[in-house]
């Protein structure tokens, strides 16, 4: 199996938590010859070399520029604010390399859309990262609905709230913030997922916003043709319990954390549990993403089968249309 040499774009919180998981993917016996931890990139080149020594990185560069015209990086993970994430992937397609984009994918769907033009004119991988599209419990969920065990699904719900306006990031209008590009990506895909690109007939949905302009707290309700009915909430204002739920003829489930699901239960109509499931032990959760795009650059691909560019633009599109209805528009994109 080769070898690919994985850089991380960017150098913030985020770039931290990937470093810390190429660095145990190397040590580790599953994936040390699938993926190696490369370089680091940012826009400061002090900043980038202290990156790189601190997790052991044998290369660092002080441009985005000098990153993408590396002929040693095989596959950029693009760890900086949504708004910038089209046009630096767009430089490392057209560098030759693969890119592993951090969620939100993109601002806006017209972004995404240019970021998907690229990686077919160009054959090279772009996926989004968001993780829980990799994760293990993606297909315990699944296996538990086709059981039969809750019976037919008739609605789902999920949430995913943290308390983070003291973060610039988060509230700045110019960086894409708010909460639905921030936090609520994830109770919309984990419906997504389990309802399998089935088609939406309406959406029902409100904001509250924070003093600077961006979505501070998000309700959103799905209803699909198939009559099932999903609700989902985001918020960077509280914290929330970041269950999800999944409602069937037969009983339920329930899944602690959708953000890293930590365990499944699943319940009869007496409200009694008859199954308890934990994931499996993972490094950091990143791991699969990273390997999925590590193998998918070496198959040549230019998608994941976990998240394939069609499940990224449906996301991105159902998105946009929340914020159409909300009003809100970012700086740049007047």
């Amino acid at each position: 199996m080769a070898q690919i040499n994985v850089a991380i774009l960017g150098a913030g919180r985020i770039a931290q938590s990937m470093a810390k998981t190429l660095v145990a993917m190397a040590a580790d016996e599953r994936y040390r010859d699938l993926v190696a931890p490369y370089a680091v990139a940012a826009r400061d080149g002090e900043r980038a070399a202290e990156f790189a020594a601190k997790y052991g990185f044998p290369v660092s560069h002080g441009s985005y520029e000098e990153l993408a015209a590396d002929p040693n990086v095989n596959l950029v993970y693009i760890a900086t604010p949504h708004n910038f994430h089209a046009e630096q992937a767009v430089l490392c397609m057209r560098a030759g390399k693969g890119v592993l984009v951090e969620k939100a994918f993109g601002a806006n769907a017209a972004q995404s859309q240019e970021m998907l033009d690229v990686s077919a004119q160009t054959g090279m991988l772009c996926t989004e990262a968001i993780w829980t599209r990799y994760m293990p419990s993606r297909a315990m969920i699944d296996d538990i609905i086709a059981s039969g065990a809750i019976g037919e699904v008739q609605a789902i719900e999920a949430n995913l709230c943290y308390p983070t306006t003291a973060k610039a990031r988060i509230t700045d209008p110019a960086l894409a913030g708010g909460a639905l590009l921030d936090v609520g990506v994830y109770p919309i895909n984990f419906i997504d997922m389990i309802m399998h690109n089935a088609p939406i007939a309406r959406i029902e949905s409100s904001m509250q916003p924070f003093e600077t302009g961006v979505d501070a707290h998000d309700s959103m309700t799905f209803y699909y043709e198939n009559g099932v009915m999903a609700t989902a909430q985001s918020s960077i204002l509280c914290h929330s319990d970041r269950m999800g739920a999944v409602w069937g003829t037969k009983g339920y489930l329930t899944c602690q954390n959708i953000n890293n699901v930590e365990s499944i239960d699943v319940f009869d109509g007496t409200h009694t549990v008859t199954a308890h499931y934990d994931v499996p032990a993972q490094l950091t959760g990143y791991e699969y993403e990273v390997a999925a795009a590590a193998q998918a650059v070496l198959d040549g691909s230019t998608e994941c089968a976990e998240m394939p560019h069609a499940d990224t633009m449906r996301i991105m599109k159902l998105m946009d249309s929340l914020r159409a209805d909300w009003e809100l528009t970012y700086p740049f994109e007047a």
